[in-house]
């Protein structure tokens, strides 16, 4: 072989074997490029966030009540919600500051409020969203067959009104409110609203349809810049956020006949005013379970409506709690600014409200009233709380007939039942006297009391309820 030929294939052979090993070397980073992007894969995958949690529903009850100091705006407020996976549910316009946050994680309730309060440069207060009751009241069935009308001087031709000893007792001389008497002045006027905040009005009861509220074609529709409009026809539904206040419990419709069952009409019984316009604020539910955000709620509605000419001079309250609510006190201290008085039932225990207390009864408000409950013997009723500083007087509370589902009536027991005479009283007088401001209604109520022994340190006044002496008549 040629020497030049044997270099040439050297030559050849080593651009081989060069060119294979650079084939090789990129492979080999091939697949370390491909190792190292695996590796990175998975390392992002170790350390992304797990999948976000899908967010409960926005139509759950809310947890806590957050009172914003002044100068946090409504989209600051939903922007600090939204902060925390929460979410603005309502503010209350004329409960100034006061909101509705839902939280969206349902942790706990205290914790969320704890997380609020923290935020103290932009929050006053926070509390969770209490639950309210109805107190246990005793109810009992009663046929109208065996209550046959009494003729009495004054009495109206309802066929049960015999059996309403509350208005004319027919046992204990006077152990009444001395309806009779007062209605020789006045039966009542439909120009006076009461509000029954509560679990709704059976609005369609032949002995109540008459009294009905019906919103005025002058009154605008309900419009909450949260909730939206609603077409408020008979009152408002705080829990539904809706325009119907239907009963479905029977407890607010027995309270609203107490106030103004259509009197002298044939048919059942007859209210303390026989003339007069009620209001239906549902929030309470069929079981008789409610929430301090949906009676708040339904008192800012009650103010708005007010302001919109409505003539909304009392709201009654035959419920309560033991756990205190600055956000309800504010916003029954709102109605008070509006001129509207508070009546609520004193609770059902048989305790002292001054050790243990009972809400609302218990706020300490120029425009509350709490009512203790009396039998027909002029005794304070066994299951009845008191205070000689906070219960503040005592009406009929016991074997009380009145208005109940579907055309029914129905006889029960407790302070839910002697608060709605209160109301009844004031809007008698009322009537009498249309420009009566709040504050003297409140002090025309506790002045006119009947004294009886067996409240002497057990109430502020020491007496029960007197319509004729709260109309400026002697009983």
């Amino acid at each position: 072989m040629n020497r030049n030929n044997i270099w040439i294939h050297i030559s050849i052979a080593v651009v081989i074997i060069t060119l294979a090993a650079v084939l090789g070397q990129i492979r080999l980073w091939e697949n370390s490029l491909r190792a190292s992007k695996a590796l990175s894969d998975n390392a992002r995958k170790a350390t992304a966030p797990a999948p976000s949690v899908p967010r409960r529903s926005s139509n759950s009850e809310p947890e806590v009540l957050v009172h914003f100091k002044p100068g946090v705006s409504v989209s600051d407020i939903k922007r600090i919600a939204a902060g925390k996976n929460d979410l603005l549910k309502d503010e209350f316009e004329f409960v100034r500051g006061w909101a509705e946050i839902d939280d969206l994680d349902n942790a706990d309730p205290k914790a969320i409020a704890d997380q609020y309060s923290a935020m103290s440069d932009l929050v006053d207060y926070a509390e969770p969203n209490f639950q309210i009751e109805l107190d246990p009241d005793e109810f009992n069935d009663v046929s109208t067959n065996d209550l046959l009308h009494r003729e009495r001087s004054g009495a109206p031709n309802d066929p049960m009104f015999s059996d309403q000893w509350s208005l004319n007792n027919g046992g204990k001389k006077d152990a009444d409110i001395g309806a009779l008497h007062a209605w020789i002045k006045t039966q009542g006027s439909e120009k006076v609203v009461v509000a029954v905040l509560d679990s709704g009005v059976d609005y369609t009861h032949q002995d109540l349809v008459s009294n009905i509220w019906s919103r005025p074609d002058s009154i605008p529709e309900y419009t909450d810049d949260e909730l939206g409009t609603i077409d408020d026809i008979h009152g408002f539904d705080a829990d539904a956020d809706a325009g119907d206040p239907m009963d479905d419990n029977g407890h607010g419709t027995h309270c609203a006949g107490i106030i103004g069952a259509e009197g002298n009409n044939n048919i059942g019984i007859a209210g303390i005013n026989w003339n007069v316009t009620i209001m239906p604020l549902k929030f309470l539910g069929r079981g008789g379970f409610g929430s301090t955000a949906n009676a708040i709620k339904a008192i800012n509605y009650a103010i708005d409506r007010k302001q919109h000419g409505v003539n909304v001079r009392i709201i009654n309250a035959s419920w309560g709690s033991n756990s205190y609510s600055r956000a309800l006190e504010d916003a029954i201290r709102a109605a008070g600014e509006q001129g509207i008085l508070f009546v609520a039932a004193a609770g059902n225990s048989s305790t002292d409200n001054g050790k243990r207390a009972h809400y609302p009864s218990n706020y300490d408000l120029p425009n509350v009233i709490s009512v203790a409950a009396l039998d027909r013997t002029d005794s304070l009723a066994s299951f009845s709380n008191y205070g000689l500083k906070t219960v503040h007087i005592a009406a009929p509370g016991r074997e009380i007939v009145s208005t109940w589902l579907g055309d029914a009536f129905r006889e029960a027991s407790g302070t839910s039942m002697a608060a709605p005479e209160v109301s009844g009283v004031a809007a008698l007088v009322l009537a009498n006297e249309p420009n009566m401001t709040m504050s003297k209604l409140r002090e025309r109520l506790l002045s006119s009391v009947d004294k009886i022994d067996s409240l002497q340190g057990k109430t502020a006044t020491g007496g029960r309820l007197c319509a004729a002496q709260a109309l400026g008549l002697k009983d």
